[in-house]
C-alpha cells in the first residue's frame, strides 16, 4: 500500500468515527452522578425496604453506613473542614459524596450543617442509594453512577419482586464496589488520604480471590462463611444472603450512639485482625541486660492494620515485665491519666505533614505523608525490648503484651467536643499469653435478644417514616 493510499485510509476512518460519534453509534463514556442530578424525592427511604428485607434493614440499622451522616465524630470534623473549604476553595461537597450522597446528588448540600436536608439523605449511606448504584466511574472519590427508580440492582440474575424490577451487576460481589468510597485522595493536590481498596488489592487476599463482602458480609468476620435464609421474607431459601453490619473497626461511635450490636462486632472483627508472640529469657542475673522480641501479625485484616482515616486511629503495644512476687520490671505502652500513649511506644498509623512540614490531623491540610508504619496483611514486624535486671528480683520473669486499638487518640476528641464529653474506649486487640477477651463490649444476649432488637428497630423505623 502507498503512503497516498494509506494516509486516505486514515482520513476515511477518522471521519467514519467523527460521524458515528456525533450520530451517537459509539455512546459517550458514563459519567459520575453529580449535584442536580436528582431530587431525594426519587428515593426511597429504608424503613420502606423493610417491609420485605427485615433482616437486612435490622442489620444495616445502627451501622455505621445507616450513621455516616449522623455520626458526631464524622460531623465534628466536617464543620472544620467546612471552614477550610470556604477560604480556600475547596468544593463544600467533598466528604459527603460518602457520607451523605442523596444530599448531594439533590443539591441538599451545601450547607454543611444539614439544614437543607431531607429525612432519606440523612440516612446516610442507605438501602435505595446503594441499590440504585447502576454503574461505577473507578476508584476513590465516589464516582457512584446512580438509577434511582423502580429497578434495584443487586447481585441475583433470577431475583423477582413484586415491588420492583430488579437487575443484577456482578460488580456487587467485587471489591471494586466499596473502592469506590474506600480509597480518598486529597481534592486539590491528589494526595492519597485513604486507600483500604488499594491495600487489599495490593495483598495476598486479592490474589486469592478473597473479596472485601467476603468478610465485612458474612458472619465470617476474616473470612468468607455462608450465610443460608431468605433475602426476601417471601422469597426462596438460598445457600447464602449476604448479612448488611458492614461490620468494621469502629467501637467508639458505635457504643457512645448506643448501638450496642454493631458495638460487639467491631470488637470482634479487631480481635481477629491481629496475634502476639513474645521471645524472651525466663531468667537473669542481677545487672543483665534482658530482651525482649514481640512480633505482631496481622492475621485477619485483608488491609493494613489500622486502615481507613488512620490519621486518626491508633494501634500500640503495651508490654510488662514482671518477676516471681508480681514486682514490676518493666513497662511500656502505657497510658497516663489523660489517655496519652507512653511517648516512648511505637503507635502504628499515618502522619500526614501540613505546607510547613508539621504533623496534622486536618486532612484538607495535608500535603506530604511524614511516615507510614502500619503493618500489611498477613505480614508481622518486629518490636524490641530490654531492661537491666534489678537487684533483688526473683525469677521466673513473666511477660505480658497487650496490642491495644482505638479510634481516635483522647487528646482530639477532648479538643473537638471539650474534656470529660467522650472517652475512647481502648480495645485489647490480642494479649500474650493469649486469654479470652470476648468479654470486653456488651455481654452476650442470645438470639431472642437480637431478634427482639430487630424487631423495635423496623418499629422505630417506619413510625419515623
Amino acid at each position: 500500500m502507498t503512503v497516498e493510499k494509506l494516509g486516505l485510509l486514515i482520513t476515511i476512518l477518522f471521519t467514519f468515527f467523527f460521524i458515528a460519534g456525533l450520530a451517537g453509534i459509539f455512546p459517550a463514556a458514563a459519567e459520575q452522578s453529580e449535584p442536580g442530578d436528582f431530587a431525594s424525592g426519587q428515593f426511597s427511604k429504608s424503613g420502606l425496604c423493610s417491609n420485605c428485607h427485615g433482616n437486612a434493614f435490622g442489620e444495616w440499622d445502627g451501622s455505621m453506613h445507616s450513621n455516616s451522616d449522623e455520626d458526631f465524630f464524622y460531623q465534628a470534623m466536617l464543620q472544620e473542614y467546612g471552614a477550610a473549604a470556604e477560604a480556600e476553595g475547596l468544593p463544600e461537597g467533598f466528604c459527603s459524596r460518602c457520607h451523605t450522597p442523596i444530599g448531594v446528588v439533590s443539591e441538599e448540600i451545601p450547607p454543611l450543617d444539614g439544614s437543607g436536608l431531607s429525612e432519606v439523605a440523612k440516612e446516610g449511606v442507605q438501602c435505595d442509594f446503594c441499590h440504585a448504584v447502576a454503574e461505577s466511574g473507578g476508584i476513590g472519590n465516589a464516582p457512584y453512577m446512580l438509577d434511582p427508580g423502580n429497578v434495584k440492582w443487586g447481585r441475583r440474575t433470577d431475583a423477582q419482586s413484586p415491588a420492583h424490577e430488579v437487575e443484577a451487576h456482578e460488580f456487587y460481589t467485587q471489591s471494586e464496589y466499596c473502592g469506590m468510597c474506600h480509597n480518598i485522595y486529597h481534592p486539590a493536590n491528589n494526595l492519597t488520604l485513604a486507600a483500604t481498596y488499594t491495600e487489599w488489592k495490593e495483598s495476598p487476599y486479592a490474589e486469592e480471590g478473597v473479596q472485601c463482602q467476603d468478610c465485612h458480609m458474612t458472619p465470617g468476620i476474616v473470612e468468607y462463611e455462608a450465610n443460608p435464609g431468605k433475602a426476601t421474607s417471601s422469597g426462596p431459601e438460598r445457600e447464602h444472603v449476604y448479612t448488611h453490619y458492614f461490620v468494621g473497626g469502629n467501637a467508639f461511635v458505635t457504643d457512645a450512639l448506643g448501638e450496642g450490636r454493631h458495638e460487639k462486632r467491631a470488637i470482634e472483627s479487631l480481635q481477629h485482625a491481629a496475634s502476639l508472640d513474645v521471645k524472651a529469657p525466663e531468667a537473669a542475673e542481677a545487672g543483665e541486660t534482658v530482651d525482649i522480641e514481640v512480633e505482631i501479625k496481622n492475621i485477619g485484616a485483608g488491609h493494613k492494620i489500622p486502615s481507613g482515616v488512620t490519621e486518626d486511629r491508633e494501634i500500640w503495644l503495651e508490654l510488662t515485665a514482671t518477676d516471681a512476687e508480681g514486682k514490676e520490671l518493666y513497662h511500656s505502652g502505657a497510658l497516663n491519666e489523660a489517655g496519652e500513649i507512653d511517648p516512648e511506644a511505637t503507635v502504628y498509623h499515618t502522619v500526614f505533614a501540613n505546607s510547613e512540614g508539621q504533623p496534622t490531623l486536618k486532612v484538607w491540610e495535608a500535603e506530604s505523608i511524614l511516615y507510614d508504619n502500619r503493618i500489611l496483611p498477613k505480614a508481622s514486624v518486629l518490636e524490641n525490648h530490654s531492661f537491666v535486671m534489678p537487684e533483688g528480683a526473683t525469677p521466673p520473669i513473666t511477660i505480658k503484651s497487650v496490642l491495644h486499638y482505638r479510634s481516635a487518640s483522647q487528646e482530639h476528641i477532648d479538643e473537638l467536643f471539650g474534656e470529660g464529653t467522650y472517652t475512647v474506649p481502648v480495645i485489647d486487640m490480642a494479649t500474650y499469653p493469649e486469654t479470652d477477651t470476648s468479654s470486653q463490649g456488651i455481654p452476650e444476649m442470645g438470639a431472642a435478644g437480637m431478634l427482639a432488637i430487630v424487631f423495635l428497630a423496623v418499629v422505630y423505623r417506619k413510625l419515623k417514616g
